[in-house]
């Protein structure tokens, strides 16, 4: 491929975005051409400006970086996504990969190991932090359902049982079934401690 990379760079975070772009902007074949502060301004960039790489955190608000990586990958002319985050999780990175996503970091990689997952996943191929990748080899799966998932995403933000049964269109004993089942997947004693639990794994 010939010409300068053209990049989207996406975090909620001013500085942390300002600096990365800034950091990235002195390699000679990388050119920033946005900079996003949300997953969905993400997506309309990169439909308007058709950029080679979208670097995208995950945890933005409104649409948070997995659901913009699913969303830039069905855009008629997708740019690679590498995810640049904070939280280095398992289940982060098994996601990540299941939404699209071509490569993996994190935000304490120095800037020329970044450059060099900017170049590698526009060649068409992976960039995965090496600690990270290792782990990944001898974890397990994500072991919840996706509906206990959303329930236990929801126990985060201090639903009640009947506020998450409204939200989800179910009933409060189906609810609190999938409540038992997530505490005993998790080893946890409570809700919000198998909620904490699955957040800290990436499973949501």
């Amino acid at each position: 491929m010939t010409g300068r990379i053209r990049i989207i760079i996406a975090d909620d975070q001013a500085l942390v975005r300002g600096a990365v772009a800034a950091l990235l902007s002195l390699q000679a074949d990388i050119e920033v051409v946005a900079e996003c502060a949300d997953g969905a301004e993400t997506v309309d960039a990169a439909r308007r400006l058709e950029p080679h790489v979208c670097l995208l955190d995950i945890e933005m608000p409104g649409m948070d970086g997995l659901t913009a990586t699913q969303a830039i990958r069905a855009l008629p002319n997708p740019p690679k996504v590498l995810i640049v985050t904070t939280f280095g999780r398992i289940g982060y990175l098994k996601r990540a990969l299941d939404a699209g996503a071509s490569g993996f970091t994190v935000k304490t990689a120095p800037a020329g190991e970044l450059a060099a997952a900017v170049r590698r996943v526009h060649r068409g191929l992976r960039a995965i932090d090496p600690v990270l990748a290792r782990e990944s080899l001898s974890s397990g799966t994500n072991p919840l359902t996706a509906r206990e998932c959303d329930v236990l995403r929801l126990s985060l933000t201090g639903n009640t049982i009947a506020g998450i049964a409204g939200h989800l269109g179910l009933s409060p004993g189906t609810v609190r079934n999938h409540i038992s089942h997530a505490i005993a997947k998790t080893h946890a004693v409570t809700r919000t401690e198998a909620a904490v639990t699955a957040r800290e794994h990436g499973w949501i």
